[in-house]
């Protein structure tokens, strides 16, 4: 899996309630520069599961109806500092990088078509480990393991949750 920024330590932290503060924060901001252009912006990722520990960099997803509307999400992103990074290799996804710094903690944009696969993968997964405890603490057994044995090599610890994440999909994803 390719990221949009390259972490430079691998650093898994307990929960933290104030990323779902800092998600409506993020969401807010991009609202105001594409709210017209998109269907909902969608809170992904660890930090999105409640009690999970993760990595203190928000996920969203920016849906939009069809890739008709990115090249004007394109422009307004621009025009407030974004970089447009393509797919970074996966289909139905497209990476997003601030250019500058800004007052929030650091997060991950995505925009994805609504029925992008990336997009309800991300779903199928958040939704998955909000309902079902067992799965969220083995998750986050991975992931503090990983976090241990390659915390300066970001690759290779999203490498090693490849396997459990790809068991959860293959459960919900039918």
């Amino acid at each position: 899996m390719i990221i949009a920024e390259k972490t430079k330590i691998v650093e898994v932290v307990p929960y933290d309630p104030e990323w779902k503060v800092e998600f409506n924060r993020i969401r807010d901001q991009l609202l105001s520069y594409v709210g017209d252009l998109i269907i909902t912006i969608e809170h992904v990722g660890s930090t999105s599961i409640e009690g999970l520990a993760a990595k203190p960099i928000i996920d969203l997803d920016l849906v939009m109806d069809s890739y008709d509307v990115l090249p004007q999400i394109i422009e307004r992103l621009q025009q407030h500092g974004y970089e447009h990074q393509g797919n970074l290799g996966i289909e139905g996804r497209e990476a997003f990088k601030r250019r500058q710094a800004d007052e929030f903690m650091n997060y991950h944009l995505y925009v994805c078509p609504k029925d992008g696969k990336g997009y309800l993968e991300h779903i199928a997964f958040r939704n998955y480990l909000r309902s079902n405890e067992s799965a969220l603490q083995a998750y986050a057994e991975v992931k503090q393991r990983l976090a241990v044995q390659y915390r300066y090599d970001i690759d290779a610890y999203c490498e090693g949750k490849a396997a459990f994440v790809t068991s959860i999909l293959s459960k919900t994803m039918n």
